[in-house]
């Protein structure tokens, strides 16, 4: 027997859908097995909380009088790129404050120099706090230098936004969900400070930044469900899957379970900013490597067949990644072999016969409570499922960057 995206739509309508977390399903599986748990539930509610830095906005700012052409702008001191129509911004979740454009003293812009100065009074402030900002209803002060032509006169501009005073402001993250990732870890004598935060020398800590079991994609590992216009829960309000997200890998070597065994497919998000709620979307920093972005990021499954269970089923034990020694400064570093999520979570993985800390990057519990936000929302009838328009592409190779 098989459901439909419609029927289960109907049911939440009127209110007689049935819906789970990830964590609770796996827990019923282990009770009612496969067959009982397909017959009772509609859809199963997966979520995240994790830095997510291949992420940004896009703003319109409006149109000034006499008009600006801009190819140069800073939020709060941090660049955006102007590359666009007159007044299209994108804000990188990773910008950080850019001295290069800016001349101290300079006035084409009031004081320009204060750009500088301000930034350097908070060096840990990125394109994510700046994001989260706006979403939380903060003004930010715009600095912009403009392109003269006939059609757009004006050489500067200044001023406060906040988000309900420019005309368009939604997140479009091009790599968000890694199906899987990596453990990170440093064999060398010296701190090493990256993308997975600090990584203590001698192997004495261990940094993970996929939840594991509970992970959107690790749930749908061959990506029968999530495709281009999936709905899914962001930041708090309303997003889709708008195409396969960048490095999306899914030829990644797999276990007899599909899982992958490290970094695979992942996708490209979109979502109205202006709807999202600042506790789900934090601007962070990574010491000594830069500015990110908190996500929450919930993706509900329908449950079409039985085979659906039985991949959510999927369990810690049964999930891997591999441990990277980040004290190689290559593409491709060594391995100390695979371990699973369930030995990560205990906070202790053994290598090279030394028990060592092990640290999750994403928030767990809020992963949780994404979940529980999402299946809420289903449950009151606020948040009805989409049929994909087109599948995520199943043949994408990793092409790397070499000199030709």
């Amino acid at each position: 027997m098989k459901r439909t995206i419609a029927e289960i739509n109907d049911k939440i309508r009127c209110g007689k859908a049935v819906t789970w977390t990830v964590e609770e399903l796996k827990a019923r599986v282990q009770d009612i097995g496969l067959s009982k748990a397909f017959k009772e539930i509609d859809v199963i509610c997966t979520g995240t909380f994790e830095p997510m830095e291949s992420s940004g906005a896009i703003l319109n700012l409006g149109h000034t009088d006499p008009p600006i052409k801009i190819r140069q702008c800073w939020f709060d001191g941090i660049p955006a790129y102007a590359g666009f129509g007159a007044v299209d911004l994108y804000l990188g979740a990773t910008a950080m404050a850019d001295y290069s454009n800016v001349e101290p003293g300079s006035n084409r812009v009031g004081n320009l120099g204060e750009v500088g100065s301000r930034s350097r009074s908070n060096a840990r402030r990125g394109g994510g706090h700046v994001i989260a900002d706006l979403i939380a209803g903060k003004p930010i002060t715009v600095k912009a230098i403009g392109q003269q032509t006939d059609c757009y006169p004006r050489a500067a501009f200044e001023n406060t936004i906040t988000k309900d005073s420019i005309n368009q402001f939604y997140l479009f993250n091009p790599r968000n969900l890694y199906q899987n990732f990596i453990v990170g870890v440093n064999g060398s004598d010296r701190p090493l400070f990256t993308y997975l935060g600090t990584l203590q020398p001698e192997l004495a800590n261990a940094v993970y930044s996929n939840p594991g079991a509970i992970s959107p994609l690790l749930n749908d590992p061959d990506l029968k469900l999530v495709g281009i216009g999936t709905k899914i829960w962001l930041g708090g309000g309303i997003g889709y899957v708008a195409w396969e997200g960048t490095q999306h890998f899914p030829l990644q070597k797999r276990l007899p379970n599909n899982t992958p065994i490290g970094p695979a497919s992942t996708v490209a998000l979109i979502g109205d900013a202006k709807q999202m709620n600042a506790n789900w979307v934090r601007g962070c920093y990574f010491k000594n490597y830069g500015s990110s972005l908190m996500i929450g990021v919930g993706v509900p499954l329908a449950v079409l067949e039985e085979s659906v269970i039985e991949a959510c089923a999927v369990q810690d034990k049964e999930i891997v990644a591999p441990v990277m020694d980040f004290a190689i400064p290559r593409r491709v570093r060594p391995t100390f072999g695979l371990v699973t999520y369930e030995q990560l979570k205990t906070g202790r993985i053994i290598l090279e016969g030394k028990s060592i800390r092990s640290a999750p990057l994403a928030s767990i519990s809020f992963s949780r409570q994404v979940a529980e936000e999402l299946k809420q929302q289903i449950d009151e009838g606020k948040f009805t499922l989409t049929e994909p328009v087109a599948p995520l592409p199943s043949d994408r190779t990793f092409i790397p960057q070499d000199p030709r």
